[in-house]
């Protein structure tokens, strides 16, 4: 089975090709256009203009995908992110999709973003399959600019949340301490980068809900901490750097207890991670540390998959699709009608 994916829910235009045979799962294109130096000078994403930049780049990136090497006839089904997302940005990509399944009468699905994020650890993977059950049931924490939830899974496309953030996502806080120390955007590489020279213990910033029963989360509290530190201290650049690392060391701390706990809670046999802010180094090293002392495998994404990617849309359509019987599967050549986005779509 091949695959084309679609990805557009924010800043980045996504296409890709995906095949799966035999249980193996093989990326054979994974196009992104990037729109980081775009809005950078703006302090975030301007949603007008990333959708005027997707309808500028979808159409050869398209073409640039399937080449010489592909056609029509070689695709199976198209996947596409239907929310949750930009709505300007999400249409873009919709209806590109749409389009093309109704000219090509190719089978069509739309994919929550998030369910993508979830698989991501699957993609260029040499320990998971396509039909992996060993992991089962999993405890999955997706982070990145727009959520921060915590989910308990059971198995493809079984999974439900647990505990999300009550206000910031965790990119946000990230973004908006970049902000306050005026480190420029993307806030969350920068806030990192600066981390790795300076003192995590330096400054007690707080440790929002750690101690709370629940597993939702809630940075804006720490965020704020970190506002009124800047605003009482004489900043110089080793204090910058302690006040990153500092923030960092908090919000992992946070989002690796709870994660640790909930595997206790749901009895789980694996962590998953995804979303953009699963490349964050600390968080990363963490999460492993804290697994591999609880005898967990862990199962992080490839850098190159934790950002906005249509791989993983890719591959979230094909396990919502892979139990249809040959008429409903076939019937979704017809899906195109239905399809509409939705910004706020929950997992």
């Amino acid at each position: 089975m091949l695959i084309l994916g679609i990805e557009s829910s924010c800043d980045e235009t996504a296409i890709s090709l995906v095949e799966i045979t035999k249980k193996k799962l093989i990326v054979q294109e994974n196009l992104v256009s990037s729109q980081v130096k775009l809005h950078a000078k703006y302090g975030g994403v301007v949603p007008e203009v990333a959708a005027r930049k997707h309808t500028e780049v979808i159409i050869p990136l398209l073409e640039e995908a399937l080449g010489k090497n592909y056609d029509q006839q070689d695709i199976d089904l198209i996947a596409v992110t239907s929310g949750p997302g930009l709505i300007t940005s999400l249409l873009v990509g919709l209806e590109t999709a749409k389009t093309i399944a109704y000219c090509w009468r190719k089978p069509i699905v739309g994919v929550n973003h998030l369910s993508g994020h979830l698989y991501s650890s699957w993609l260029a993977s040499e320990e998971l399959t396509v039909e992996q059950n060993d992991l089962w049931p999993a405890i999955a924490l997706l982070v990145s600019g727009g959520h921060t939830e915590l989910l308990s899974v059971q198995g493809y496309e079984n999974y439900k949340i647990i505990g999300r953030t009550r206000d910031d996502a965790v990119g946000e806080a990230f973004d908006k301490v970049a902000k306050i120390l005026d480190l420029g955007c993307p806030g969350g590489p920068a806030v990192a980068k600066r981390a790795a020279d300076g003192d995590p213990r330096a400054i007690e910033f707080p440790r929002p809900m750690l101690r709370e029963k629940s597993f939702d989360f809630s940075f804006s509290g720490l965020k704020t901490a970190v506002r009124y530190y800047v605003r009482d201290h004489k900043m110089n650049e080793q204090l910058i750097n302690d006040i990153c690392a500092s923030f960092q060391q908090a919000v992992t701390e946070v989002l690796v207890s709870k994660t640790l706990s909930a595997v206790v809670k749901y009895q789980a046999k694996s962590v998953i991670i995804g979303g953009g802010v699963a490349a964050n180094k600390q968080l990363r090293k963490d999460l492993l540390v804290a697994c591999d002392k609880a005898g967990l495998p862990f199962y992080c994404p490839r850098l190159t998959y934790t950002g906005d990617n249509a791989a993983m849309i890719a591959l979230a359509g094909y396990y919502q699709t892979k139990d249809l019987s040959l008429l409903e599967f076939n019937r979704l050549v017809n899906n195109w009608k239905k399809l509409i986005p939705d910004p706020n779509w929950q997992l």
